[in-house]
């Protein structure tokens, strides 16, 4: 028995494969248009009008002679595409995948023309993922929960083409409701982070319905804490620990900084926060002569650096940083980074919002563990309602 060469094979299966979809397709626009006719033209002076062929792209293959039925009044449409759509919603949810995956528009054009003999400009791919920007809009506008027990701030810097070449922010807010489920709430891209940026961030989620939050994360950028406090009264502020303890690192000294950390995390590991205040007392006697500056920085933020203590212990290890976010803004930076720059702000939004829609997936129904405890739950309802039950009144 004589066998065929693979490539061969690959080709006769592919054309088998393709003229099967090409026949399904037009059996079904004949039954289609059998109906129109007996149904929706009944009693009309119209009848059947022969074909029209025309190309189609399909996952399966390009059809060059697809057999389109038409009337004589030009009135039937077909409904497995539109008039002038010559290729299946795939190639286009396929594009905005690649597109997602940090791939440049140019990048697209040439992987789709490589792959299926179609030629895509740059242009045309651009087109295709500005459909996002509208699902974009309304997924920014969209309704929040009332509640949250968290908030994270974080933000990172993308480089956008305008005029020239510059870094600019983007503002990334994370939220656990009241339920412990966690969500990416909001983006923001443009300009330089600031704590004006910040307060406006946080006027668009009050205003989007997240009312009632117990407390914020963040880093120590200046005017912040103020800034949140503005928009979120009745709230606390934590301090990312981390942050304040990669800040401090680099200024002791190689001999001290073993002994000096080791000092400094049991004040944070501390089983409650009066303890952690004793054991800090203990820490600035031994070290603030060598380290003054250091020593009175932590002082002067230990309040907010100590915040957590105030909530179930529980949720101290989801809490005391800023670390869940940061890890999600780590993940954004690669998407980010094969594009060197990108053209403008939507094209950043675009992927941001994508992959924001990922990880929303990816989070849902899955809630944080030590937030779904009772004793958790019970401890921030009565917060809640401490709170902004009297905050009403």
């Amino acid at each position: 028995m004589t066998t065929l060469p693979e490539n061969l094979f690959n080709d006769l299966l592919e054309n088998a494969v393709t003229k099967l979809v090409k026949e399904k397709l037009e059996l079904l626009m004949r039954e289609e248009i059998k109906n129109f006719m007996h149904v929706e033209q009944e009693g009309q002076r119209n009848s059947r009008n022969g074909y029209y062929e025309r190309t189609y792209d399909t996952r399966h293959g390009k059809i060059d002679d697809l057999k389109v039925p038409r009337d004589r009044n030009g009135n039937f449409q077909t409904q497995l595409f539109e008039p002038y759509q010559r290729r299946e919603g795939w190639l286009e949810e396929a594009i905005i995948h690649m597109y997602k995956g940090g791939m440049s528009t140019r990048e697209v054009a040439k992987f789709i023309e490589s792959m299926f003999g179609s030629q895509y400009s740059p242009t045309t791919i651009s087109n295709i993922t500005q459909t996002v920007m509208e699902d974009i809009e309304e997924w920014q506008k969209r309704p929040l929960e009332k509640r949250y027990s968290v908030i994270y701030l974080d933000g990172l810097y993308v480089k956008l083409k305008r005029d020239t070449v510059s870094s600019e922010a983007v503002y990334l807010a994370m939220g656990i409701d009241e339920k412990g489920y966690r969500q990416i709430l909001g983006f923001y891209v443009g300009g330089h982070e600031s704590s004006n940026g910040w307060r406006e961030v946080l006027k668009d989620l009050k205003k989007r319905g997240a009312t009632d939050v117990l407390l914020g994360v963040f880093d120590g950028l200046p005017g912040l804490e103020e800034a949140f406090h503005e928009i979120y009264p009745q709230a606390d502020v934590q301090h990312c620990i981390v942050h304040k303890v990669r800040s401090t690192f680099p200024k002791i000294r190689v001999s001290d900084k073993t002994e000096f950390l080791t000092d400094l995390k049991c004040v944070y590991n501390a089983i409650d926060g009066d303890v952690a205040r004793a054991v800090f007392d203990g820490f600035k006697a031994k070290w603030s002569k060598q380290y003054p500056k250091e020593v009175k920085s932590w002082e002067e933020q230990l309040p907010t650096l100590l915040t957590f203590y105030k909530y179930p212990p529980l949720t101290w290890p989801a809490i005391y940083t800023s670390n869940p976010i940061e890890r999600t803004n780590k993940e954004l930076r690669k998407r980010l980074k094969p594009m060197n720059s990108l053209t403008n702000i939507e094209a950043a939004e675009k992927i941001i919002y994508l992959q924001a829609l990922d990880y929303n997936e990816k989070w849902y129904g899955r809630a944080i563990r030590g937030f779904v405890d009772p004793d958790t739950k019970a401890a921030f309802e009565k917060m809640y309602t401490g709170r902004y039950s009297s905050a009403l009144n």
